[in-house]
């Protein structure tokens, strides 16, 4: 007979199972655990009856894989009806186990194996549990077999000991998801910012299941709250605002998509030329890697030049990556350490030259050699500007005929309405929108000269789906909401509260620390200690505790007092345990998955 129940509530399942047999006692043995022989089910069952237990499993003792469990009925309903945390319905026995009600013990193994695995869970246990088979060569042997065999020959379980015991039911519905993901999508997903080792090394929730504000519930119902990267800096208006989200859900009633244009991209272009004087036309893509790719192209197009001078994080394309096609890796001091440019054709190797933010001498050396034709750079990211660098840039530009692009897909609408750089005063020929403009939808926009911007029409820029209407819908609705919640000032004064907080608390406490950044993409350093062991730390007590948050900040309007309070509170004791830590060793000791990773470097 086969019965089928829920997919997440699998004590429910369980009982409506037995509610259509007269059984009295149930065995549960799991599909991970193959070799659990008739023998082993007729000790745990003869047990059960003899000790009148209401509930049996066998131990540590034995390996992991051949688990077994047996339970009354009774024992079974109880818990169906009074277990209430989603753990404890999804894994049906934990709440008997815990029962004072219950009548429960644990079978031990007479000679303990506890270390090794015979569970099937991945590929390195199938080849385990394949080397048994092979080794008896035939289908019929104990479970006794099986634990003289690890005694005697223990190579043969040597392929999975390094996955650990038990590590699926230690393991949330998302990080089980994150494991079959990587299966079948390169890399796990389509962010390096949102891969799970980068923010730990296990233990990480991986997917959401709604969010709201700044609150993001995971695929078991569990509720964080975001005072870390908030979407990878998308959300300065919180999760799921109302008028955003209202003005998408009328979009996608109206119809997102037709053989003619959509309206609102004729509308937001004229929203960002009037934000910004110096600009006069507009264009769109979906992503910030797209936009930047855009921005080069229309800019090499303009200024008859290949070549690129560059400063700062660009995204993912040919012409920025071609940088580490030389001796080097350029980009390893612009975010981006450890990266293999495999794929990136090496015809383009000398076409992308990177230099120094506030080093205006470096960029005047690049531009002498007479092949540069677009200076693409951030306007702002950890440091200050230099005194005069910003329009020094601009002058240098001028005067070699390059086209100046400031890429302010992290800067933008982060302090001001609009780019960081009209606060400056420094005029750009083109500027690059993303992230924040869509407040999570996929809209960014590549606004510039007429002179310029018109040498998109010599080239071949085109794509389907920018033409769709809910990213500049998005747009529309989040230019609004800025301007009638004052986001970007908030946001930035939430960011020096966020910094003025982190040193006080810090300075209380005894832990040196210095801050860097935007206010509102602010970050901090321990002194004397790993970056990315101290990261990994925070995130990794801050997670317990009912918090994203890591050593970086992406403010939002969602991160009013009462949050920054909670979060200060629970900071507390983090830093509290920092001060107390010397040395790198002593900080790699409170990490027993080792450190988040960084770059490209351990990405396989």
């Amino acid at each position: 007979t086969c019965f089928r129940g829920s997919e997440t509530d699998v004590l429910d399942r369980f009982g409506l199972a037995a509610d259509s047999t007269d059984a009295q006692v149930i065995v549960r043995i799991t599909g991970d655990c193959p070799l659990v022989a008739p023998e082993l089910v007729d000790r745990v069952l003869s047990e059960l009856a003899t000790k009148q237990y209401d509930y049996l499993r066998t131990g540590q003792s034995f390996p992991d894989g051949l688990d077994v469990e047996a339970f009354t009925i009774e024992a079974l309903q109880r818990a169906r009806m009074e277990a209430i945390e989603p753990y404890d319905r999804e894994h049906v026995t934990p709440y008997m186990q815990r029962d004072p009600d219950t009548h429960a013990s644990v079978l031990e193994a007479a000679q303990a194996v506890p270390d090794e695995r015979v569970t099937l869970d991945e590929p390195e246990d199938l080849e385990v549990i394949g080397a048994v088979f092979d080794f008896f060569g035939h289908n019929r042997f104990s479970f006794e077999d099986v634990a003289e065999l690890m005694r005697s020959e223990p190579s043969v379980f040597a392929g999975n000991r390094h996955l650990g015991r038990d590590g699926g039911a230690s393991m949330g519905t998302g990080e089980k998801l994150w494991k079959r993901a990587k299966r079948v999508i390169p890399g796990g997903n389509m962010l390096l910012s949102k891969r799970a080792e980068m923010h730990l090394p296990a233990g990480w929730p991986s997917y959401f299941s709604r969010a709201k504000g700044c609150r993001v519930w995971d695929l078991d119902d569990r509720m964080y709250v975001d005072v870390g990267l908030m979407g990878v800096g998308t959300n300065i208006l919180g999760y799921g605002h109302s008028k955003v989200d209202e003005a998408v859900s009328e979009a996608v009633a109206a119809g997102n998509m037709s053989t003619f244009n959509c309206p609102e991209e004729v509308w937001l272009a004229e929203q960002l030329v009037d934000l910004h004087p110096w600009a006069d036309m507009a264009r769109f893509a979906r992503s910030g890697g797209e936009a930047c790719a855009v921005a080069v192209r229309i800019a090499r197009a303009a200024s008859g030049k290949d070549g690129v001078a560059f400063c700062g994080y660009h995204g993912w394309s040919d012409w920025y990556l071609a940088a580490n096609l030389t001796e080097g890796s350029p980009l390893a001091t612009h975010l981006l350490p450890g990266l293999d440019p495999a794929g990136v054709p090496r015809g383009l190797a000398g076409s992308a030259r990177g230099f120094a933010y506030n080093d205006l001498a470096a960029l005047e050396s690049l531009l002498e050699t007479g092949d540069i034709g677009v200076v693409f750079m951030e306007v702002q990211r950890s440091a200050e500007p230099d005194p005069g660098f910003l329009d020094g840039v601009r002058a240098v530009a001028s005067r070699h005929g390059a086209v100046l692009v400031f890429d302010e897909c992290t800067s933008g609408f982060r302090k001001n309405l609009g780019g960081l750089h009209l606060l400056h005063n420094v005029e750009p020929d083109i500027a690059v929108f993303g992230k924040t403009l869509g407040n999570g939808y996929a809209i960014s926009a590549v606004i510039g000269t007429e002179s310029v911007m018109q040498a998109a029409q010599n080239t071949f820029i085109s794509s389907t789906f920018w033409t769709e209407r809910i990213g500049p819908v998005a747009g529309l609705a989040s230019l609004a909401a800025m301007r009638s919640e004052d986001a970007p000032a908030r946001i930035d004064a939430i960011g020096l509260e966020i910094r003025r907080r982190w040193v006080e608390l810090a300075e209380t406490v005894g832990l040196p620390i210095q801050t860097q950044g935007l206010p509102a993409l602010g970050s901090f350093l321990v002194s004397g200690l790993d970056p990315l062991a101290v990261k990994t730390f925070v995130t990794q007590e801050m997670l317990a505790r009912g918090y994203i948050a890591g050593t970086a900040t992406y403010a939002s309007v969602a991160h009013d007092s009462e949050v920054l309070d909670g979060y200060f509170d629970t900071l507390r004791p983090v830093f509290d345990a920092l001060a107390e830590i010397e040395s790198d060793e002593e900080l790699l000791a409170h990490l027993p998955n080792g450190t988040a990773h960084s770059g490209f470097q351990r990405l396989a």
